[in-house]
C-alpha cells in the first residue's frame, strides 16, 4: 500500500498523494498520517483509481522534473519552499510562498507545463496566520 502513497511535510502539515484501488486503503493512509506526532493538518489528495500504470507513472516523473526545473530557475520563485507532486496528470503544490505574486507565478508555470491536466494548489501565504496555529 504505502508504495502506492506518498507523504510530503511542511510545518505538520501532512500531504498524502498518489493512487491506490480500494478506499479502505485510502483511509488507512490517512488514519496512519493522523498518528504520527505533530500532525497538525493531514491533506488527502490520494486517488482512488484502477487507472494508474507504468506509462502514466513516466508521464507524471517528466511533469514533476520538468516543472520542477522550471522553478529552479525562475529567479523570481524561491522554489525550495515547494513540494511538488504530480499524480495521473494533477500536479499538487504545498509550501509556502513568499508572496501572492509568486503564487500566481508557481501556478501559472504549473499550469502552462505540458500534459498537466490539473493544479491542485496546497500552498500558504508566508504571512497566513494558519501558519502559526498551535
Amino acid at each position: 500500500m504505502f508504495r502506492q502513497v506518498t507523504l510530503d511535510v511542511n510545518e505538520g502539515r501532512v500531504m498524502l498523494t498518489g493512487s491506490v484501488e480500494k478506499p479502505e486503503t485510502r483511509v488507512e493512509a490517512v488514519r496512519l498520517a493522523w498518528q504520527a506526532a505533530g500532525v497538525r493538518q493531514v491533506i488527502d489528495e490520494i486517488q482512488v483509481t484502477d487507472q494508474s500504470g507504468i506509462i502514466s507513472g513516466m508521464q507524471d516523473s517528466w511533469i514533476a522534473n520538468k516543472l520542477r526545473t522550471k522553478l529552479m530557475f525562475d529567479g523570481q520563485i524561491k522554489n525550495i519552499n515547494y513540494t511538488v507532486e504530480v499524480e495521473n496528470g494533477v500536479v499538487y503544490l504545498m509550501g509556502i510562498a513568499q508572496s501572492q505574486d509568486e503564487l500566481d507565478r508557481v501556478i501559472a508555470t504549473a499550469r502552462d507545463t505540458n500534459d498537466v491536466k490539473k493544479v491542485v494548489n496546497h500552498v500558504l501565504l508566508k504571512s497566513d496566520p494558519r501558519r502559526n496555529s498551535q
